[in-house]
């Protein structure tokens, strides 16, 4: 098994990785880590879209509107980014249709791999038990801020590669992924303490998202695995 880290969404074509093989989304601070707590919370499948424009039909069609910029809920929203939010109420049976800065276009972006899970330290566990079983080549997607650098999304992918090297046989294409888990081996014994300085945990503490950030670096609360198959996201069983 083959392992690709691409650090933003702009490297994702540049990859060496280009047969069949699974992708996985990474969006820590919050996007994957909101998926993964929606689907804990009862929801029945989220459709990411790229654009607002794209929301209204959806609520025509009944569906419950989860949409972000920039870091905030957007005003006619029901739900924003907030992981924490979602689990705070009971989603059985709700589809989402949701759209974010960076996470669901990262995920729209790789949406013709052969499968593309949603990654977050709240499913790690889930989601290597699911790549090593599907056996097939990974490329690790980070979804960056605006198609910059973010140290949690590359801490995520360290802890995956670390984690799979550890269960079976893997060879890390490239160095991204072989630097990703230098850095997790670094920071994950105060993965909190280790991000305290990163710019989108700053950027979150601004709005008062204290909650949020907390929970997104928490190992195994959410152990459900997202594939986004037939353009919406739905879980893996």
């Amino acid at each position: 098994m083959k392992i690709e880290l691409s650090l933003t969404p702009a490297l994702y074509p540049f990859r060496t990785i280009l047969g069949q093989h699974t992708t996985v989304a990474i969006d820590v601070l919050r996007a994957t880590t909101a998926v993964c707590a929606a689907f804990q919370a009862g929801c029945q499948y989220v459709v990411p879209v790229a654009s607002l424009e794209e929301l209204p039909k959806y609520r025509s069609l009944g569906y419950t509107l989860a949409a972000e910029r920039n870091g905030q809920k957007v005003a006619d929203a029901d739900y924003g980014n907030s992981p924490t939010e979602y689990l705070k109420h009971n989603l059985e049976g709700t589809r989402l249709v949701y759209s974010t800065t960076n996470g669901t276009v990262t995920m729209l972006s790789a949406a013709d791999a052969k499968h593309l899970y949603c990654g977050a330290f709240a499913n790690l566990s889930a989601l290597v038990d699911r790549l090593i079983a599907d056996n097939d080549d990974v490329v690790l997607l980070c979804s960056g801020w605006k198609n910059d650098y973010c140290i949690e999304d590359t801490l995520l992918a360290g802890a995956i590669v670390e984690r799979m090297t550890e269960r079976t046989s893997v060879e890390c294409v490239g160095d991204a992924a072989a630097t990703a888990r230098m850095l997790w081996d670094m920071a994950k014994s105060d993965l909190s303490g280790f991000c305290c300085t990163a710019s989108h945990v700053h950027r979150l503490q601004k709005f008062g998202a204290y909650e949020d950030i907390d929970f997104a670096f928490r190992i195994d609360t959410c152990p459900v695995v997202p594939e986004l198959r037939d353009n919406r996201l739905s879980l893996v069983h």
